[in-house]
């Protein structure tokens, strides 16, 4: 500032030695002036004005008719100084921005309980569990809770009736199966078509049937053979939309208690159980072979049904094979341990020596 006020200054003082000189005089030196400005800026490409040139610029503007502007501003044009001067004018009377107050940001303890209230509780909503907080002590706002939950991608307020998919299965895993179809090529490029059905508690399977024809007659027929020898009773059965499931299969469960239920379209997930054993039986199976015939194959899938439900370890049932006793001995480190070839010597099996 004290910049600007000694400019101002010394425009003064040179103002006041204009007033001295006579009348023609001062006009020729203005002249002059003007000329010299002129030939400086012929030489310059563009001038550089800082702020406190602006100042003293925009201010002296003031001073005189503004219609002079055209003949006093040589190196600027007229709009550029009227431009400072509102600029001027609105930084004086502008307010300094003011620090934003309002609430304070939720504690991080507090999200993650909210956050591990709705994941618990998928029926609750935002009120719900802005009640259950209150008892537990902690006083938050039901709007805070709902743009906790909003922010994180959860819906404030769902409809959520029923449990999820997961906890569906896991609630109903003793009481269900499920069933797919999956496809073997021969050799000499034969089609045949094996349908099978997995217990979900259990992992154990069971071998329904192969066909180079899997009509629906012949899908309900094979699922009244596995009812046949079944000593379980089957609550829900999975299966996927495909045209060999018609009615008449349907009907084969509900005549002994139990609901088919039809995974969405496109959605194998739907099914993990089923496609997670097909994939076992083709990487364990049927991709380190060839296969000629459907009574070789036949051979094939009887052993490796044995095979997996006897003797294969499984991670979800704590590497137990699903027909071991969950009480099983523990065997001795120095007993002798036999190897046993199954499905035509691709699998081997271990069991201690008698």
């Amino acid at each position: 500032m004290s910049s600007v006020l000694s400019h101002l200054f010394r425009l003064l003082i040179a103002r006041l030695g204009l007033l001295l000189v006579p009348g023609d005089k001062r006009d020729a030196e203005i002249l002059a002036l003007r000329h010299q400005i002129l030939v400086l800026q012929r030489q310059i490409d563009r001038q550089k004005f800082t702020a406190t040139d602006r100042t003293v610029l925009a201010i002296l503007s003031r001073a005189f008719d503004r219609r002079r502007l055209n003949k006093v501003m040589l190196t600027v044009k007229p709009a550029t100084v009227i431009g400072w001067h509102r600029r001027l004018v609105a930084r004086h009377w502008t307010q300094p921005p003011q620090p934003r107050t309002g609430r304070p940001p939720t504690p991080a303890e507090l999200r993650r309980l909210v956050l591990r209230l709705d994941a618990e509780n998928p029926n609750w909503g935002y009120r719900r569990i802005r009640g259950e907080m209150r008892r537990l002590g902690h006083h938050i706002a039901a709007s805070t809770v709902w743009k906790i939950l909003r922010d994180s991608g959860r819906e404030p307020t769902p409809n959520r009736t029923g449990p999820s998919w997961s906890e569906f299965i896991a609630s109903q895993a003793d009481a269900l199966v499920a069933t797919d179809f999956f496809c073997v090529d021969t050799v000499t490029l034969r089609r045949f078509h094996v349908l099978f059905f997995i217990e979900v508690d259990t992992r154990r399977a069971h071998l329904a049937g192969i066909t180079t024809n899997p009509t629906g007659p012949w899908t309900t027929q094979a699922a009244r053979n596995l009812l046949m020898g079944y000593d379980k009773a089957i609550r829900f059965v999975i299966r996927d939309g495909a045209g060999q499931y018609t009615r008449s299969f349907d009907d084969v469960f509900a005549a002994t208690g139990g609901s088919v239920i039809t995974i969405p379209p496109g959605a194998p997930q739907a099914n993990a159980f089923a496609e997670r054993w097909v994939r076992t039986v083709r990487h364990e199976l049927l991709d380190r072979t060839l296969i000629w015939n459907q009574r070789q194959l036949h051979r094939l899938l009887d052993d490796f049904v044995a095979h997996y439900n006897t003797s294969r370890p499984h991670r979800s049932l704590d590497q137990r094979a699903p027909n071991d006793d969950s009480d099983a001995a523990v065997i001795d480190l120095g007993q002798p341990i036999q190897r046993t070839a199954t499905c035509a010597g691709l699998i081997n099996e271990y069991r201690p020596a008698k």
